[in-house]
């Protein structure tokens, strides 16, 4: 079921995802040779209960009786997605991390959403709305060839931005990263996909980064009101991955370097807003 936001709850996205666009820019601020995905951890989880929301990845039911065990995933190099910030592992120069960060915000009661003329949202026991967002940075000095990684998976990101306007199909956003990304001589994940979001975590529909075809029944039209999470996640070599042996982390297949952007957008009658910008 695909859900559609009202003014007053994508305003209130929009002021958390604010929030969280300030906290991932401090955490990539401090990536450098020798921190500690630790020291990370420890800084996602300090600002995002200090803002007063909750971690919205820490504890997550991935399935199969495993819960994702941090706030902030940590993805290094030939990791594509899921990379847990524990135990700490140490950042080396010429690696490249994706920093994916998913916050509830704000946490509240019913009678403090009223009190406060705030939405409350009835699927979250905290009464909060959900963020998501990614970035992957170099680690120190890094090679031509992973910037060219980086500026490319973030171009398809603004692609695919472009493209999520009402009127238009998921198909519309999924074609457009793909011929780019293809075009720059990348390849998409296409095991993983995006997904709405706000008032959970992860939620229909899909929202792919490649071609699905215009006759699919996944290709939903985009309406006024729904809120997605748009995020290419772009390998160096082949497009296949695999699973690690914790059962949540996502490898490249060929071990080649994965990279991995991504907002929370919410389309509107004229355009679109994307909730996770500073």
């Amino acid at each position: 079921m695909i859900y559609i936001k009202t003014k007053d709850e994508i305003d209130i996205l929009r002021q958390g995802g604010k929030i969280l666009a300030n906290i991932l820019s401090k955490i990539c601020q401090e990536v450098k040779p020798g921190i500690s995905t630790a020291e990370l951890e420890k800084m996602a989880v300090e600002l995002i209960l200090e803002s007063g929301g909750s971690p919205a990845f820490k504890d997550y039911d991935m399935g199969d009786d495993i819960f994702f065990p941090t706030a902030l995933c940590t993805s290094i190099n030939n990791e594509v997605v899921h990379g847990s910030a524990l135990p700490g592992r140490i950042l080396k120069s010429g690696d490249i991390i994706g920093l994916d960060i998913g916050m509830e915000w704000p946490i509240q009661t019913k009678e403090e959403a009223e009190k406060n003329n705030r939405p409350f949202n009835p699927y979250s026991k905290n009464g909060g709305f959900f963020t998501d967002t990614c970035r992957t940075v170099g680690v120190g000095k890094i090679n031509n060839e992973a910037k060219k990684l980086l500026r490319i998976t973030r171009q398809a990101l603004d692609i695919g931005l472009s493209k999520a306007i009402a009127g238009n199909t998921l198909n519309d956003i999924g074609r457009a990263i793909e011929i780019y990304v293809k075009k720059n001589g990348f390849s998409v994940v296409r095991d993983m996909v995006g997904h709405g979001v706000g008032y959970m975590a992860h939620e229909d529909p899909n929202v792919f980064n490649f071609e699905i075809g215009q006759n699919s029944p996944e290709n939903e039209l985009l309406e006024s009101g729904m809120v997605i999470a748009i995020e290419p996640m772009v390998n160096q070599g082949k497009y296949g991955v695999r699973v690690s042996k914790n059962g949540y982390t996502i490898l490249t297949s060929d071990n080649s370097l994965s990279a991995h952007f991504e907002h929370s957008v919410a389309i509107l009658n004229k355009g679109n807003l994307i909730i996770t910008e500073k």
